[in-house]
């Protein structure tokens, strides 16, 4: 698929596959922290506050970890939030090179700690802690993504069907405009409606806009679900950068990198009065990598770059504005308007972890930050919340204008955070089964 963004047409780093997203993702599962539910102060304006809380998403979180059989440890994170139990599985140990960084740290007063992963790892488990986790699909199904622990086990089930190479086009409603009857699809040349008596959607935040802009009709002449004028708006992505640290001093020979996270500027403080975000290792950057990024530059160099090198994924929260959005251009193609904000916490990130990895002593450090095509967090067009008149769909992500439709992805996020969504979007999706009143 291609977006278009201010004109200028950009592949997207999402991937649409059975699992979505999650097939190439790190695997990193962590949960939002209590603050992340609540309105917070940011350097260029207000994060807003979620229309339900930490403590009413909380035994979904748990669930959704066994589901997804997240590994982490207690104690190590100073915003570790509250839980009602421990991890179902122990945090994956870190190999000797990232275990003397996570002690190099230390001594520099911040508190590394083990980050939550979703991996088939343990006594029986798939999971070899290969090179290629982060960023590539699973060859053995060992890493925890919504087709493996999701899709698979509903599909077992037998009262599941998956319909492959369909397009849905749009939703029709009745007259009144109150009741999804019928999913338009197209599938090899031909046209499918599919009926039921609920409907739920979870494309992703911009396919979903998309969607739902693409159904208008008499009764719903802006978009289906659209009376509140804010389908396709608030979109957010996330502020990235990705940070290499080389000491040629001493070579990097692990092969599972992707164990550490570091959150002491994540709150006020540390940083500064205000929050910052989350600084996470990314999985083991290969020369290969490097190439395909600096195609210029020799390959022996990038060799000897990646064979001493640790890379970090540096993430800062995107504040939602309405002026970022999802369209439809005439020709009906997607375009994605978006300007990041929030920049300068970002930016004092940045700067932290850079001296971070200088005070470890790594004296090269370089960062690229990232733009629209890496939106793999992609979040917010159908905001929830109690208002119809300020949001899309209600706590439970039922549209408040079409009583049996649901949005069940990242579109609900009234904010972003500044932590991998992942377990949020299926701890939410739990919460809708278990407590949503879905039947029609």
């Amino acid at each position: 698929m291609l977006q278009l963004e201010r004109g200028r047409t950009f592949t997207p780093g999402v991937h649409q596959y059975v699992g979505g997203s999650t097939k190439v993702y790190g695997a990193s599962l962590p949960r939002f922290r209590e603050e992340d539910f609540l309105a917070v102060e940011h350097w260029e304006g207000t994060s807003p506050a979620w229309p339900f809380s930490y403590t009413d998403l909380e035994p979904h979180y748990a669930v959704a970890e066994q589901w997804y059989r997240v590994h982490g440890s207690l104690g190590q994170d100073p915003t570790e939030p509250r839980r009602s139990g421990p991890y179902p599985f122990p945090a994956l140990a870190h190999e000797p090179y990232v275990a003397d960084l996570a002690e190099r740290l230390r001594l520099q007063g911040l508190h590394p700690y083990a980050l939550a992963m979703g991996v088939d790892y343990g006594e029986g488990g798939a999971c070899v802690r290969c090179r290629t986790c982060d960023g590539f699909p699973c060859l053995v199904g060992a890493k925890s993504d919504a087709e493996t622990c999701g899709v698979r086990p509903a599909l077992s089930e037998g009262q599941v069907r998956l319909l492959t190479g369909t397009r849905l086009v749009r939703l029709d409603t009745d007259p009144a405009g109150r009741t999804v009857v019928a999913a338009r699809a197209e599938r090899g040349g031909d046209v499918l409606e599919l009926r039921a008596g609920t409907f739920v959607l979870s494309a992703g935040a911009v396919e979903s806009a998309a969607l739902l802009l693409r159904s208008q009709s008499a009764a719903h002449p802006h978009g289906l679900g659209n009376s509140s004028g804010l389908v396709g708006r608030g979109y957010m992505q996330h502020n990235n950068a990705a940070l290499l640290a080389v000491d040629l001093r001493r070579p990097n020979t692990t092969r599972f990198q992707k164990t550490l996270a570091v959150n002491d500027y994540y709150r006020p403080g540390k940083g500064g009065p205000y929050p910052l975000g989350n600084i996470q290792l990314l999985g083991k950057l290969q020369a290969a990598m490097l190439k395909a990024a600096r195609p210029r530059l020799p390959r022996p160099l990038l060799r000897t770059m990646a064979e001493h090198s640790v890379e970090w994924w540096v993430m800062s929260e995107d504040l939602p504005d309405d002026d970022n959005l999802v369209v439809l251009a005439p020709s009906g193609r997607v375009r994605v308007h978006w300007s990041p904000t929030n920049v300068r916490a970002h930016r004092e990130l940045v700067g932290h972890a850079r001296q971070m990895m200088r005070r470890a002593g790594y004296r090269f450090v370089a960062a690229e930050t990232f733009g629209v095509e890496t939106n793999s967090h992609q979040c917010g067009t159908l905001r929830a919340g109690d208002d119809p008149a300020r949001s899309v769909l209600d706590p439970y992500c039922r549209s408040h204008a079409v009583h049996n439709l649901f949005v069940v992805d990242a579109s609900f996020f009234p904010s972003s955070a500044a932590m991998n969504p992942a377990l949020t979007i299926a701890a939410q999706a739990i919460r809708v089964a278990r407590e949503g009143n879905m039947l029609p």
